[in-house]
């Protein structure tokens, strides 16, 4: 389940947002001022930010750079009731990867969340939860700031379990990503690779990170605790 942040002043368009989101399996937080959502963002680690922009304390704008800044890899929607074009290129310029004017229809903004989330699935190359930091493109994973020395299957695994952050992973499926679907090794294969991921992570005191889920699998976890 895909967590999105909503930064929105106004509780009755909130509320109507977060409703319809949760109809589609988002999970939604919310924050009423940029202060906040600065402190949820950090937090939670969403998968995407919808953002006003005329916020109490601190000023969409404003909470637009310092989000991309900490994690240029999450993606953020302007939802304004700027529409001046001088205010359309500021956003953009300032790194919002999309600019929606109010009043919306909430089938285009469900789009848009679906084609950024697509276009994410394409071209992100950089993940992070908390202190976990992986980059595909350069093939490296730090904990804490501290490389970590994996394998080339330690860190496909790693890799998938950072993608799909917060969900479950049954053994079957991490196998047919991880190894392939024409592998012919046993689940428990998965279960000695995550023991060696733990063990490297313990180094930088995260190895709780990988839970087991009973009956299913794993989850990579993400919650207010990790920072």
């Amino acid at each position: 389940m895909k967590k999105i942040l909503i930064v929105e002043d106004e509780a009755a368009i909130s509320s109507y947002v977060a409703k319809e989101l949760g109809f589609e399996d988002y999970e939604t937080v919310v924050a009423s001022d940029g202060e906040r959502a600065l402190q949820l963002f950090e937090a939670s680690l969403p998968d995407a930010v919808l953002l006003d922009w005329m916020l109490p304390k601190l000023d969409g704008l404003t909470v637009l750079r310092r989000m991309k800044r900490a994690h240029p890899e999450i993606p953020i929607i302007f939802l304004t009731a700027r529409d001046f074009v001088g205010d359309k290129v500021a956003g953009l310029d300032a790194g919002a990867d999309d600019y929606l004017t109010k009043p919306y229809e909430i089938e285009e903004l469900l789009a848009r969340l679906r084609l950024i989330f697509r276009k994410c699935a394409h071209t992100q190359t950089t993940y992070q939860v908390g202190k976990l930091l992986l980059d595909s493109a350069a093939h490296m994973a730090k904990a804490d700031g501290q490389v970590l020395d994996l394998t080339q299957r330690e860190f496909g695994l790693l890799h998938y379990f950072m993608k799909n952050k917060g969900l479950a992973l049954s053994r079957a499926d991490i196998l047919d990503e991880v190894w392939g679907m024409n592998f012919g090794g046993q689940e428990n294969t998965v279960d000695a690779y995550v023991g060696y991921l733990r063990k490297k992570l313990a180094s930088a005191g995260l190895s709780y990170l990988i839970e087991s889920v009973r009956g299913v699998g794993y989850r990579l976890k993400v919650d207010e605790n990790v920072n």
